[in-house]
């Protein structure tokens, strides 16, 4: 049964808008996956809703239309808004008239690290939403095992961070919030090994083995990598330059590195 809301006062329409914080998601446990396609994405998974809010302009497409029964048929809560209800709970410059209030979901770091021969990709402090959600498509895209994003990283589940991911995100385990520590702790007791990114002349990233159970370590976009991690790698790799740039952005960097690695595994 769809709920019709008219009034900008209304409960859910105050929760909707606040996701747009980090600490009302935090709070809430809750955050905003918003556009045609990304909500298609998250329809298809198994990832939690809570609510569906959407436009009667919308709804006349055929596809929002279809992706309305898809989120119906799994319970989701279904609230009818105007557009300028929708204008003001939007994180979008062009809102698209739907939006998913989806459960945050949690992710076992042992469980990441102990499936069969797992490739795990880190965003160590990673800054930019669009680095990190891009990061997340090309490790799903090469067949990682999971994300893990440390300490000081980019919320997560913040607008840009998941639009960016282009619905990746729901399709591979992603855990943020890791410390170094904790981090470090698990890796070794799951005995996946820490292989460091770097711009340093260490072994040309071809030249490496990425086979084997694998964490492959990406850093900060200023920075690099923390020290915590660059000691305690077992191994070093870097991509050669041979233009006059002193490095690739981050998110082009791992998806050479990675596609590297899923070949080499794929043999």
């Amino acid at each position: 049964m769809t709920e019709v809301i008219t009034s900008m006062q209304n409960k859910l329409i105050r929760q909707a808008a606040s996701l747009k914080q980090r600490k009302y998601r935090d709070e809430l446990g809750l955050f905003a996956v918003e556009g045609v396609r990304l909500c298609e994405a998250f329809a298809a998974s198994d990832w939690q809703s809570e609510t569906c809010l959407f436009t009667a302009e919308a709804a006349a497409s055929s596809r929002v239309a279809d992706l309305l029964a898809v989120l119906a048929a799994k319970n989701c809560r279904m609230a009818l808004v105007s557009e300028s209800m929708f204008t003001k709970i939007s994180d979008t410059e062009q809102p698209q008239g739907v939006m998913v209030l989806a459960v945050k979901k949690p992710c076992g770091l042992a469980d990441m690290l102990t499936a069969g021969q797992p490739l795990i990709v880190i965003a160590d402090g990673l800054q930019d939403p669009g680095n990190v959600g891009t990061l997340i498509r090309n490790a799903e895209a090469t067949g990682c095992s999971g994300v893990i994003l440390t300490q000081g990283s980019v919320d997560l589940y913040a607008g840009k961070t998941v639009r960016a991911t282009m619905g990746s995100l729901f399709c591979l385990p992603v855990m943020a919030g890791v410390s170094r520590a904790e981090l470090l702790t698990a890796l070794e007791a799951s005995q996946v090994k820490l292989t460091a990114t770097t711009l340093e002349a260490a072994s040309v990233y071809y030249q490496a083995d990425l086979t084997g159970p694998l964490a492959i370590a990406f850093g900060n976009e200023g920075r690099g990598l923390s020290n915590e991690l660059l000691t305690a790698a077992s191994s070093r790799i870097f991509i050669p330059m041979y233009g006059r740039g002193e490095s690739l952005n981050v998110a082009a960097a791992s998806a050479v590195i990675l596609y590297e690695a899923a070949r080499q595994r794929a043999r």
